[in-house]
C-alpha cells in the first residue's frame, strides 16, 4: 500500500484526502517511481473543483509532474535502471503523482543530475517545456524580438522570461500590480508593465517605439486579450496556452485582419505525445540548466501532509514561481 491524494467529490481544497492505495507493477513501457517531490499546477485546481474542460471520474487522483527514484522497470524499458533519479515531462494524462509511489511512462522521463535537488527537478518540466513549445517551437523566437509574457510571476511565465533571454529576445513581463516588479527584474524581465496601474497598449508602444510586440505569450485570455492584440506588431503572433480568466475571451477581428495577426493555441500534451518532439526540448532545457541560463524558481515547498494548504496557497494567487510538495 502507498499513501496517495484522492478526492471523492468536486469542491475546494478540503476535498483532498490522503488515502492508502495499491500501486500495481508497471506495464511493459512504464516504470514505478518512488516520488520525492511533486510540482503543483493550476490545471489541477480546475480538475479538483470540477471546472476543468473534461470532468474527472470520481474518485480521482491528481498530479501531472513529479521527480523521484525508479524502483521497478517494465519489461520493454531501455536506457533506465532501478535507482535512477528522474523527472517526469508532463502531458500525456493525469497520472496521479500526488503520492508516495506512482506509475510513469518511461518515454516521458528525464534523468536528473545528482547536483539538482528533488524540488528543482519537480519544478522544471511543465514550466520550461510549455515555454519552449510556445516560444521556440511555435514562435521561433530569436534575438531582437520583443515578447509580452502574461502571468509573468507564474512558473511558466518565469521560464518564458529565461528562455527569451537565452535566445537574445526582449521579455516584457505583464503583472497586475507593481508589487512583484523587483522580483521580476531579478528573474530577468527586461521591462515590466503593471496592467492595473498602467495603460498596457501605450506602454508597449513606448517600449517598442510604436512598433508593438512581435510575440505575445498568454496564459490568461479574457477581456485583456483585446488589448494584447492592440499591443501586437503588424504580422505578430499571439500564442495562448492557458485560460486563467473566468471571463470570455474576445476575438478582435478588425485588429486581426488589419494587422495580419496570427492567433495560435496549443497544449503541451500534443508535444509530449510525439517522440520526435520530445528530443528537442530535452536538449534545449538540459543545455540551459547545465549553463546556468535556466533555473526553476520555487515559491514555497509544502510537505505531502499539507496538500490542502498547498492548494489554498495556489488559489490565493500570490506565489512567485512554482509550488512544490515534498514526499
Amino acid at each position: 500500500m502507498s499513501r496517495s491524494v484522492r478526492f471523492h467529490e468536486f469542491g475546494g481544497p478540503e476535498v483532498l484526502k490522503i488515502e492508502d492505495v495499491v500501486v500495481p507493477d508497471p506495464s511493459p513501457k512504464e516504470v514505478r517511481l518512488r516520488i520525492k517531490a511533486i510540482g503543483l499546477n493550476r490545471s489541477e485546481v480546475l480538475t479538483r473543483s470540477g471546472r476543468a474542460a473534461t470532468k474527472a471520474t470520481l474518485p480521482a487522483q491528481l498530479g501531472l509532474e513529479a521527480a523521484g527514484a525508479i524502483e521497478a522497470l517494465g519489461s520493454d524499458v531501455d536506457g533506465l535502471a532501478v535507482g535512477d533519479r528522474v523527472a517526469v515531462i508532463p502531458g500525456e494524462i493525469a497520472r496521479g503523482y500526488y503520492g508516495e509511489v506512482a506509475l510513469a511512462p518511461a518515454r516521458t522521463l528525464v534523468k536528473i543530475p545528482h547536483n539538482q535537488s528533488w524540488q528543482d527537478a519537480a519544478a522544471t518540466w511543465m514550466a520550461f517545456a510549455t515555454a519552449w513549445t510556445g516560444l521556440i517551437d511555435i514562435a521561433r523566437l530569436s534575438a531582437g524580438r520583443t515578447v509580452l509574457i502574461t502571468a509573468a510571476s507564474s512558473s511558466t511565465g518565469l521560464a518564458a522570461i529565461q528562455i527569451a533571454r537565452k535566445v537574445g529576445a526582449t521579455p516584457v513581463a505583464l503583472t497586475r500590480t507593481s508589487a512583484k516588479a523587483a522580483a521580476l527584474f531579478e528573474a530577468g524581465a527586461a521591462q515590466i508593465i503593471a496592467t492595473e496601474e498602467q495603460d498596457l497598449v501605450a506602454e508597449v508602444a513606448r517600449l517598442t517605439v510604436g512598433k508593438g510586440a512581435n510575440v505575445v505569450f498568454d496564459a490568461v485570455g479574457g477581456p485583456t486579450f483585446e488589448k494584447l492584440t492592440e499591443a501586437t506588431a503588424i504580422g505578430g503572433l499571439l500564442i495562448v496556452y492557458g485560460r486563467l480568466s473566468p471571463e470570455a475571451t474576445p476575438l478582435p477581428l478588425a485588429q486581426v485582419l488589419w494587422k495580419d495577426l496570427t492567433v495560435r493555441g496549443f497544449g503541451l500534451p500534443t508535444t509530449v505525445a510525439r517522440d520526435e518532439k520530445l528530443a528537442a526540448p530535452k536538449k534545449f532545457i538540459g543545455e540551459g540548466f547545465a549553463s546556468g541560463e535556466l533555473r526553476p524558481i520555487i515559491a514555497k515547498p509544502f510537505p505531502l501532509d499539507e496538500i490542502v494548504a498547498a492548494h489554498r496557497y495556489i488559489e490565493a494567487g500570490a506565489q512567485f514561481g512554482k509550488v512544490v510538495v515534498t514526499v
